[in-house]
């Protein structure tokens, strides 16, 4: 996986006037042996892969537009609480996977519950909002509260409200997740166990959820059942019923 260097991101911002046009601020490394925080949030004006490597080689008004954008603040604040709680690397979807290769994406989204499981601590930033925060009603962001061990919430700024064990009871009320999966993720992967939830059960916690898009109704639930299949942005519903095929084939027992 690709990661944010922490401090590079950071010291280039600090120097912004006067960093290099090549300074790096992304790592390729292997998420088994790193040390990493990663973010879950939700999208708006984002900045990319290009932006966030090529930001010193644009010319100063476009720079300064990239700055600005709340993406982007996202971002240094993100380097900020992780550099605070001692992690060198950091892992934010919007600018760590170059899109245009259409391999890399599906390598992302097919190794994303992986990812997140893997994190030291997953960070997940609140928007704005004037009832329970949008973050609940997203399919991606379903697995990113099931995967990770360590979570922590934040607000808009960036303002601590708690962790995923302190505020177990009130997330399963939210979610409708079992506590005891919430508690420990072994639980999902334990597939002879009479514990694990059915495949009905994993289902219904994302009926509600919404995608932008229609595949992604199927590819954000992947990693919770195990399971792999090529991206194909293009097809529709048929990627859920490819789900459901992959879902017999490897879980056969379970209904």
């Amino acid at each position: 996986m690709r990661l944010l260097d922490v401090s590079a991101v950071l010291d280039r911002e600090r120097h912004i006037q006067r960093a290099g046009p090549k300074t790096k601020v992304l790592e390729q490394l292997d998420d088994e042996t790193a040390k990493y925080a990663i973010l879950s949030h939700r999208w708006g004006t984002e900045v990319d892969y290009d932006e966030i490597t090529e930001l010193m080689q644009m010319d100063e008004q476009d720079r300064d537009e990239v700055r600005q954008r709340n993406g982007y603040r996202k971002i240094i604040k993100s380097c900020e609480q992780a550099k605070e709680d001692g992690y060198r690397w950091l892992w934010i979807d919007t600018c760590c996977i170059d899109k245009r290769s259409s391999a890399e994406l599906s390598e992302a989204i097919n190794s994303m519950y992986r990812w997140y499981r893997n994190a030291q601590m997953c960070y997940v930033r609140f928007g704005r909002s004037n009832g329970w925060p949008e973050w609940f009603s997203r399919g991606w962001t379903l697995q990113e509260l099931i995967a990770p061990v360590e979570l922590e919430f934040f607000n808009e700024s960036w303002v601590s409200i708690g962790t995923k064990q302190g505020l177990i009871s009130t997330l399963g009320d939210i979610t409708g997740i079992p506590q005891d999966v919430l508690r420990d993720v072994k639980t999902l992967r334990s597939k002879d166990s009479p514990e694990r939830p059915s495949v009905a059960q994993i289902m219904s916690w994302a009926a509600d959820r919404k995608t932008t898009r229609v595949e992604d109704r199927a590819y954000s639930l992947m990693g919770l059942f195990d399971v792999n299949m090529p991206m194909l942005y293009g097809e529709g519903s048929k990627a859920f019923q490819r789900l459901q095929l992959e879902i017999i084939r490897l879980l056969p027992g379970l209904s």
